[in-house]
């Protein structure tokens, strides 16, 4: 009863001088506040426990710590890095780790190639000022699955993309062809790549061309040129591809656009966009451009 007393007046009376009058020592009164705390679970602590198994759920398990503490703190959790390992470590949640995969691209043609226009500046000052693209492959039951992607590098965003069962040019051209319906962007559009032949076809080419886009093409043998969209396909196949046995090609393109629509663009928190996602990021922007 003592120390229940002090406890429920301790914001009234100082600790040591209610220890004194009750007769109790202020160790001993330390010693119940630690026990107490042991025995009542912290609701804010359960909360954040549930919280960090969902954040973990949603991402497919593919958060780490940096990107656990940002979601935490988006949902109103003031935790640091250190406080979010320590939850996750508690709440049994751990970050998945990609396989390594091999190149696909084939730069041995004879076709001709874009100059490297755009040079590694992966940072966009606008939308559809410079986009980057490249081919991946899935497995499946059926057979091999193949993904083509245009990324917008001002917000990380996937713009537009393809699935075939072939790795040939209208996988890439239909990828731009979505990326220009959806976004609709001005001449002078950046348009970065490897140099497999997909890109240095005369399909793509003109297809460039007539939109008044300039063509960019990655160093042979420089998989760095292209690191975004490099960057993207890891995070594809750790998050999500490497963890499911597709049967056919039908329930792969299923998921994988689940993950580019549902997931990554719109909740995934990149670290390049100050851990917002891609749409969030292109909103605030635009209320920011809209204030100006």
């Amino acid at each position: 009863m003592k120390y229940a007393f002090i406890t429920q007046h301790k914001k009234t009376w100082p600790v040591d001088l209610m220890c004194r009058l009750l007769g109790v020592s202020r160790n001993a009164y330390y010693r119940y506040c630690l026990y107490q705390q042991s025995r009542e679970p912290d609701p804010e602590h359960l909360d954040m426990l549930n919280a960090v198994k969902e954040v973990a759920e949603a991402s497919r398990y593919s958060y780490g710590s940096r990107r656990m503490k940002r979601a935490l703190n988006a949902l109103g959790y003031p935790v640091g890095r250190r406080k979010a390992r320590s939850l996750m470590r508690e709440a049994g949640v751990q970050a998945r780790y990609r396989k390594k995969y091999k190149v696909t691209t084939n730069s041995n043609h004879k076709q001709p190639v874009f100059e490297n226009v755009l040079e590694r500046q992966f940072a966009a000052a606008k939308p559809d000022q410079a986009y980057v693209s490249d081919i991946t492959y899935i497995w499946t039951q059926e057979g091999w699955l193949y993904l083509t992607v245009f990324i917008d590098l001002f917000s990380r965003r996937v713009v537009g993309w393809s699935m075939s069962s072939r790795m040939k040019t209208k996988a890439v051209t239909d990828a731009l062809r979505m990326a220009l319906w959806r976004r609709r962007p001005e001449a002078g559009l950046i348009v970065h790549s490897d140099r497999g032949s997909q890109y240095a076809s005369k399909a793509y080419r003109r297809l460039l061309q007539s939109n008044g886009f300039v063509g960019s093409m990655s160093r042979k043998g420089d998989c760095w040129d292209n690191a975004v969209a490099e960057s993207f396909f890891a995070s594809l196949k750790k998050e999500r591809v490497q963890w499911r046995h597709y049967q056919t090609r039908a329930e792969a393109q299923q998921d994988i656009l689940d993950y580019i629509v549902m997931f990554y663009n719109s909740r995934r928190l990149h670290s390049t966009l100050d851990y917002s996602s891609p749409n969030d990021f292109e909103s605030a922007m635009a209320e920011l451009k809209k204030a100006a």
